[in-house]
């Protein structure tokens, strides 16, 4: 964090233009520029100006407590929270205080109030985007491992492939044009597909268990449900788009596409996990989350899909593997209790890598989305030269990933017994 820190304000306090005079304005006097400078401790060198930040970031800092004059004036007002520990000089002591960032210099807000209201809802959002992710493309992947060579591990791979090929930004667009606009209460045609295909497919797959039971057919399970849920879920589509083609001659059933509210359908292609009302309350608004949850989530779906696939082929190849299927255990016990769980670590590497890049990432999707989060905070702070912000808002983000680090390290033991005897 000390690293972060020293880059962050050397390379943010180089930058060229003048935060005071773009406070001021071009017709303020250098005296007023002058004032504010020093107002803000940007009259000072740049090592001086360093080590005050330095100072005011660390929660464990040296302050006067006697000379008011001095830079390092211990100020109750700019700092909160402030325990005095011991003395280390005459004039001088050690004192515990929360982390002061500064303040903006636009709205001249303390930085730490401005990200508290931010930095939720990007953590939010990267969180739900991170778990869609994960959870489909574990599932995926083990799927794709398992039927190895088949048109589910080609579909799969596709779609990993597709997946990475999309930029956020370009990606966001789509989504947001398809799912916020088309995708709605006028066009509700997607999703009513959705449902008869989950409906005709849970039917199929009922019914195919049953017969399977029935006659005793040498046939796992697994691929029976896949096929009756396909067959079964292509006929309730069928069925479905046979009866919205004679309604639009006919109108004979005019509830197919005119009053029947279906979820998914009327999603805002902008907004924010809270939203204001016109009398001026807040509401929070869970639908807001599913566009750019899902934009953020596809490429690293994507990766974790490969990722998993390959990880698990790699230690289904394994002996010991081939002596649990040799001791009689399930097929289904060796993947998930024994494969799955030991070829896990790289995918956990993975998932915390996106997440804490998802934190830092989002800045075009919560644009596009009109998210309010950190990322189109710190490009509202960028587009006006605010540094206070810029800089509080990268010290968050790299203190997230130093987290997440100790955490996947930690995960690693508990996952795996080889890590904790090393």
């Amino acid at each position: 964090m000390w690293g972060v820190i020293t880059v962050v304000f050397f390379l943010f306090n180089v930058l060229p233009g003048d935060p005071a005079r773009m406070m001021l304005g071009q017709n303020a006097t250098k005296e007023q520029v002058d004032a504010l400078n020093k107002d803000i401790g940007r009259d000072k060198p740049a090592l001086v100006q360093y080590l005050l930040y330095l100072n005011d970031i660390s929660p464990l800092s040296v302050h006067e407590t006697k000379n008011t004059e001095s830079t390092f004036y211990l100020n109750n007002k700019k700092y909160t929270s402030v325990v005095e520990l011991f003395p280390v000089s005459s004039s001088k002591e050690l004192v515990l205080k929360t982390p002061y960032m500064r303040r903006s210099y636009i709205t001249r807000r303390p930085v730490a109030e401005v990200l508290a209201d931010t930095v939720p809802e990007t953590a939010v959002l990267a969180f739900v985007a991170m778990l869609i992710a994960s959870v489909l493309g574990i599932l995926l992947g083990v799927l794709s491992a398992v039927k190895k060579g088949t048109w589910l591990d080609t579909g799969s791979l596709f779609f990993a492939v597709l997946g990475m090929s999309g930029p956020s930004f370009y990606v966001g667009l789509i989504v947001a044009m398809t799912f916020g606009y088309i995708w709605s209460k006028e066009f509700p045609f997607p999703v009513i597909i959705l449902l008869f295909f989950i409906l005709g497919g849970a039917i199929g797959s009922v019914t195919g268990l049953a017969k399977l039971k029935k006659n005793k057919i040498e046939i796992k399970k697994a691929d029976m449900i896949i096929r009756q849920f396909l067959l079964w879920g292509f006929i309730g589509f069928s069925v479905w788009a046979a009866g919205f083609i004679f309604n639009c001659f006919w109108n004979v059933i005019p509830f197919i596409d005119k009053y029947v509210s279906l979820p998914g359908t009327g999603l805002n292609n902008e907004g924010s996990l809270y939203v204001i009302d016109d009398y001026g309350e807040e509401h929070l608004s869970i639908k807001n989350i599913i566009l750019p949850a899902i934009t953020l989530g596809i490429r690293p779906l994507a990766i974790i899909v490969q990722l998993t696939r390959s990880s698990l082929l790699d230690v289904l190849a394994q002996d010991y593997i081939r002596t649990a299927s040799a001791k009689g255990l399930s097929y289904y016990a060796i993947i998930f209790k024994h494969a799955l769980k030991n070829s896990l670590n790289p995918v956990v590497t993975t998932i915390s890598g996106w997440f804490a890049g998802l934190m830092a990432g989002a800045v075009f999707v919560e644009y596009i989305f009109g998210w309010r989060g950190i990322g189109s905070e710190i490009v509202n702070a960028l587009n006006k030269q605010d540094m206070p912000i810029i800089m509080g808002g990268v010290l968050v983000i790299g203190f997230v990933y130093v987290v997440i680090n100790i955490t996947v390290d930690i995960i690693y033991g508990i996952l795996d017994p080889r890590v904790r005897l090393q």
